[in-house]
């Protein structure tokens, strides 16, 4: 028989145990039951005629949520007015690894007048082959403008990979090495899982690997047929619409949800996004 006391202690226990399955949770892994979000350079041709209708175009689909890769001739305020009035945010803001490095502190105002939580650079400059010794540059520079970027403006930088950072180098590849000897306080990655496996890599291995150094996620799917190398680079109609293609997406997000990972976002290069695109959504709904 319950007596007051002991009806509260285990209404109490009950409660205690709620609160540290929620902090679990929260420390070891997302859900992502946010939709997705989208990355502007999927809309690029239209951004760059029409800000404020593709916006529109963008939340009719029902997303909300956009990782831009450029301004499109506008000022961060003035797209964050956009966004403001459609109800819509910007989580992460794409920059060239030039202005990363030479306008660090332009880069995080920006980022934090847009709403950013994120600066990404996707691409580091190099000639021929990707080396050890572009990489070891790479390495300095985003320690120290991921750095400037966290200590000043609160904000979290990632590296997104481009697929020629997956060739070999001693006993892994040079991703690897990226990885190993960036400073984990301020250097986190965005994984795009097209680009990793278009270089050989397996998108669910490495986030079973560095699931807590990825923070962001692109998703997308290649064509069947295509064959990988290390050049970073394919024709943009090989991006094909999410469950068409050779790439396993809905293992990737089971194991992005075990991971790091806060969002994720749509990109589609190709020119048929209007079509491509809500079938993707559609596909990652019924997962």
């Amino acid at each position: 028989m319950f007596t007051s006391k002991s009806l509260k202690i285990s209404l109490y226990l009950v409660l205690l145990s709620s609160l540290s399955f929620t902090a679990t949770a929260q420390r070891f892994g997302k859900t992502l039951k946010e939709t997705p979000g989208i990355v502007s350079y999927t809309y690029r041709h239209s951004f760059e005629r029409d800000i404020a209708a593709t916006l529109d175009t963008i939340k009719g689909l029902g997303i909300t949520n956009i990782e831009f890769s450029s301004l499109f001739g506008k000022t961060a305020i003035e797209i964050r007015k956009m966004l403001d009035e459609r109800g819509m945010r910007c989580t992460s803001f794409g920059v060239s690894y030039l202005d990363l490095v030479n306008k660090t502190d332009e880069v995080g105002q920006n980022a934090k007048t847009l709403g950013a939580s994120f600066v990404r650079v996707a691409w580091i400059p190099h000639d021929g082959p990707f080396t050890i010794e572009t990489a070891q540059k790479a390495i300095k520079d985003f320690n120290a403008a991921g750095k400037t970027l966290e200590e000043t403006f609160a904000l979290t930088f990632c590296y997104h990979n481009h697929g020629y950072e997956f060739s070999p180098y001693e006993s892994g590849t040079l991703f690897d090495f990226i990885v190993a000897n960036t400073n984990p306080a301020f250097v986190s990655f965005e994984l795009d899982i097209l680009w990793a496996f278009h270089g050989g890599a397996d998108p669910v291995e490495l986030l079973e690997e560095y699931g807590q150094r990825f923070k962001l996620m692109h998703v997308k799917d290649l064509r069947k047929g295509v064959e990988g190398d290390f050049t970073g680079s394919t024709s943009v109609e090989n991006d094909v619409a999410l469950g068409t293609g050779q790439i396993n997406v809905r293992e990737a997000i089971i194991a992005a949800k075990k991971s790091a990972i806060k969002y994720y976002y749509i990109e589609d290069e190709s020119s048929s996004v209007n079509v491509q695109v809500p079938k993707s959504i559609k596909f990652l709904k019924s997962l």
